[in-house]
């Protein structure tokens, strides 16, 4: 139900891999009925302890589309994989950008604009994606930010309108997250100040410790703070102030904070360009 029927590769020509991740690895290829490079996410059902993220994942990306989320153009089993057939966004992930480049804070108010607006609407969707982190966000070619990695996405409703399970990566959790209570598309919000520190200081808070030790702090300690509070605007400090609030009903929403004064200064996409590297290919796949 989930999977078109047919073989990607009577269409698909030329992989060469260019990423790999937990689920999987990810190739470029040439859709040759298209004539464009597409992204496709090789994941083996095999070596997956829950194999019901990946197809979440794929209804995630089917039935939610946005300008600023990586549109999905099919799926397929092939053999033990689930191949999924995206978007190729060239300018790769954002965390290439925080580890090597220093963001001036237009360009932050951009990306964070950009991240807001896909929030809000998956938000408004009952949707929460609970993996927000730099690696979450690609760009493209002219800067455009979208959102990807729906594979732990959480659907809630006026029936559920909370959930419980412990999701996400460690350092990017919120506190209510991690001490197991219920919680809703707040927890979004937090992980999206945690990038927003990422973007100032080139790595999240507590990055040097443990994962374990690292989410006993978040959940015991007051929020984080950026390490380099000094280089940046009291507007930014002010933006930061709404989002990394441990009380979840206290923190904005994704619809609040675009109205901050903040991203009045977000620009074009195109602010984001000569922050990329050039795009280098990799190994066949």
């Amino acid at each position: 139900m989930v999977v078109s029927g047919g073989d990607p590769r009577d269409n698909l020509d030329n992989f060469v891999k260019i990423g790999e991740g937990s689920t999987g690895i990810v190739c470029i290829a040439d859709d040759k009925a298209l004539g464009r490079q597409v992204a496709v996410k090789k994941m083996d059902l095999r070596k997956q302890q829950r194999r019901e993220l990946l197809f979440n994942e794929v209804v995630i990306m089917r039935d939610y589309h946005h300008p600023n989320i990586v549109e999905m153009y099919d799926s397929f089993l092939v053999e033990d994989e689930l191949w999924v057939v995206m978007e190729f966004l060239e300018g790769g992930a954002l965390t290439d950008i925080v580890t090597h480049s220093r963001m001036d804070e237009q360009q932050i108010a951009t990306v964070c604009q950009q991240c807001l607006k896909a929030l809000a609407y998956l938000h408004s969707e009952g949707v929460i994606h609970r993996d927000i982190k730099s690696d979450s966000i690609l760009l493209a070619s002219d800067g455009k930010v979208k959102l990807s990695d729906f594979g732990f996405c959480a659907q809630v409703s006026q029936e559920l309108p909370k959930r419980k399970s412990l999701v996400g990566t460690p350092y990017w959790m919120a506190p209510e997250v991690i001490s197991r209570l219920p919680y809703g598309p707040e927890v979004d919000i937090w992980s999206l100040g945690i990038m927003v520190i990422e973007m100032v200081d080139g790595e999240p808070p507590f990055f040097n410790e443990p994962p374990l030790q690292a989410m006993r702090r978040i959940r015991d300690m007051p929020p984080p703070k950026l390490k380099n509070t000094h280089k940046v605007s009291t507007r930014l400090q002010g933006f930061l102030e709404k989002i990394l609030v441990r009380d979840p009903a206290q923190r904005a929403t994704a619809f609040e904070l675009l109205q901050h004064p903040f991203l009045r200064q977000a620009g074009p996409s195109s602010l984001l360009v000569p922050l990329m590297r050039t795009y280098s290919r990799q190994n066949p796949c």
